[in-house]
């Protein structure tokens, strides 16, 4: 079965750093797309940033310069480095990939919550 796990998720101060990782099973994700979304209480799911199977990375612009996504090949995982979080960061995070470009595949999300 295919699935995508993510993990590192916890309670942060406003200015911290954290880490999540993604960790996929099931297929090899090396020739795909993966991303991150995110979705905060009482709103949409919004995109937060992805990156291709050659490194290429794209981020929203709430998040450029302070997010970093990343990807291991080998082990079939992929990352979100956090940094100078915000409150306005709190949210569930999702990752998601698939073949051809589309995000078949989600994971059940981590929480992540930024105090001030």
């Amino acid at each position: 079965q295919v699935q995508l796990a993510e993990s590192g998720g916890g309670l942060v101060q406003a200015g911290g750093s954290l880490r999540l990782s993604c960790a996929a099973s099931g297929r090899s994700f090396a020739r795909d797309l993966m991303a991150w979304f995110r979705q905060a209480p009482g709103k949409e799911r919004e995109f937060v940033g992805q990156i291709w199977f050659d490194g290429r990375t794209n981020y929203a612009d709430s998040v450029k310069g302070r997010f970093t996504v990343s990807r291991d090949k080998v082990n079939n995982t992929m990352y979100l480095q956090m940094n100078n979080l915000k409150p306005e960061d709190t949210a569930v995070y999702y990752c998601t990939s698939g073949p051809d470009y589309r995000y078949e595949y989600w994971g059940r999300g981590t929480q992540v919550t930024v105090s001030s």
